[in-house]
Protein backbone atom coordinates (compact mmCIF):
# COMPACT_ATOMS: atom_id res chain seq x y z
CA UNK A 1 0.00 0.00 0.00
CA UNK A 2 1.40 3.40 -0.99
CA UNK A 3 0.88 6.31 1.37
CA UNK A 4 -0.31 9.51 -0.30
CA UNK A 5 2.03 12.44 0.04
CA UNK A 6 1.86 15.93 -1.34
CA UNK A 7 4.03 16.40 -4.43
CA UNK A 8 5.23 19.68 -2.92
CA UNK A 9 5.77 18.56 0.67
CA UNK A 10 9.21 19.85 1.63
CA UNK A 11 10.99 17.11 -0.26
CA UNK A 12 13.17 16.39 2.77
CA UNK A 13 12.25 12.72 3.13
CA UNK A 14 9.52 10.16 2.52
CA UNK A 15 7.45 11.68 5.32
CA UNK A 16 5.84 15.10 5.37
CA UNK A 17 8.08 16.91 7.86
CA UNK A 18 6.38 20.27 7.35
CA UNK A 19 2.93 18.90 8.12
CA UNK A 20 4.24 17.55 11.43
CA UNK A 21 5.77 20.94 12.27
CA UNK A 22 2.83 23.08 11.17
CA UNK A 23 0.80 24.51 14.03
CA UNK A 24 -2.47 26.34 14.43
CA UNK A 25 -1.93 30.11 14.39
CA UNK A 26 -3.24 30.23 17.97
CA UNK A 27 -0.29 28.34 19.35
CA UNK A 28 0.75 24.82 20.22
CA UNK A 29 -1.87 22.56 18.63
CA UNK A 30 -1.02 20.91 15.32
CA UNK A 31 -2.38 22.52 12.17
CA UNK A 32 -5.83 21.18 11.27
CA UNK A 33 -6.30 20.24 14.95
CA UNK A 34 -6.79 23.72 16.42
CA UNK A 35 -8.68 24.04 19.67
CA UNK A 36 -8.73 27.83 20.10
CA UNK A 37 -11.39 30.30 18.94
CA UNK A 38 -10.06 30.08 15.35
CA UNK A 39 -10.69 26.32 15.19
CA UNK A 40 -13.76 26.59 12.95
CA UNK A 41 -11.79 28.37 10.23
CA UNK A 42 -8.38 26.75 10.70
CA UNK A 43 -9.34 23.08 10.87
CA UNK A 44 -10.46 23.06 7.24
CA UNK A 45 -8.13 24.57 4.65
CA UNK A 46 -9.32 25.24 1.11
CA UNK A 47 -7.76 26.99 -1.84
CA UNK A 48 -4.01 27.65 -2.06
CA UNK A 49 -2.11 26.10 0.82
CA UNK A 50 1.45 25.82 2.11
CA UNK A 51 3.48 23.00 0.57
CA UNK A 52 2.46 20.69 3.44
CA UNK A 53 -1.22 21.48 2.67
CA UNK A 54 -2.01 22.01 6.36
CA UNK A 55 -2.06 25.83 6.38
CA UNK A 56 -3.26 28.52 3.93
CA UNK A 57 -0.62 29.81 1.51
CA UNK A 58 1.17 32.79 3.02
CA UNK A 59 0.36 31.66 6.57
CA UNK A 60 2.79 28.74 6.91
CA UNK A 61 4.11 27.95 10.38
CA UNK A 62 6.74 25.21 9.81
CA UNK A 63 10.50 25.84 9.70
CA UNK A 64 10.17 26.75 6.00
CA UNK A 65 7.77 29.63 6.79
CA UNK A 66 10.17 32.37 5.66
CA UNK A 67 10.49 30.72 2.23
CA UNK A 68 6.91 29.48 1.98
CA UNK A 69 5.28 32.80 2.84
CA UNK A 70 6.98 34.74 0.04
CA UNK A 71 4.93 35.62 -3.03
CA UNK A 72 6.12 33.70 -6.11
CA UNK A 73 8.17 35.49 -8.72
CA UNK A 74 7.58 34.39 -12.28
CA UNK A 75 4.86 31.97 -13.36
CA UNK A 76 2.30 31.07 -10.74
CA UNK A 77 -0.19 28.26 -10.23
CA UNK A 78 -3.71 28.80 -11.57
CA UNK A 79 -4.69 29.73 -8.01
CA UNK A 80 -2.24 32.65 -8.24
CA UNK A 81 -0.45 32.35 -4.89
CA UNK A 82 2.06 29.51 -5.37
CA UNK A 83 4.79 28.94 -8.00
CA UNK A 84 3.57 27.14 -11.13
CA UNK A 85 5.56 23.99 -10.32
CA UNK A 86 4.35 23.89 -6.69
CA UNK A 87 0.59 24.27 -6.98
CA UNK A 88 -1.32 23.27 -3.83
CA UNK A 89 -4.91 24.35 -4.44
CA UNK A 90 -7.75 22.16 -5.67
CA UNK A 91 -6.54 22.74 -9.26
CA UNK A 92 -3.24 20.92 -8.56
CA UNK A 93 -2.74 17.43 -9.97
CA UNK A 94 -2.88 16.11 -6.41
CA UNK A 95 -5.19 18.81 -5.06
CA UNK A 96 -7.15 16.35 -2.98
CA UNK A 97 -4.17 15.60 -0.73
CA UNK A 98 -5.13 16.20 2.91
CA UNK A 99 -2.44 15.74 5.61
CA UNK A 100 -5.07 15.43 8.33
CA UNK A 101 -5.86 11.99 6.92
CA UNK A 102 -2.32 10.75 7.63
CA UNK A 103 -1.70 8.58 10.66
CA UNK A 104 1.51 9.29 12.56
CA UNK A 105 2.75 5.87 13.69
CA UNK A 106 6.15 7.22 14.74
CA UNK A 107 5.05 9.19 17.81
CA UNK A 108 1.90 7.39 18.91
CA UNK A 109 1.91 4.29 21.09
Amino acid sequence: MTTAKSSTCCGKSAECVCAKQATCSCGKQSALHCSCDKASSENAVEGPRCSCRARPAGQCTCDRASTENQAPSGNSCACGVRPADACTCEKAADGGYDPSNETDFTTKK
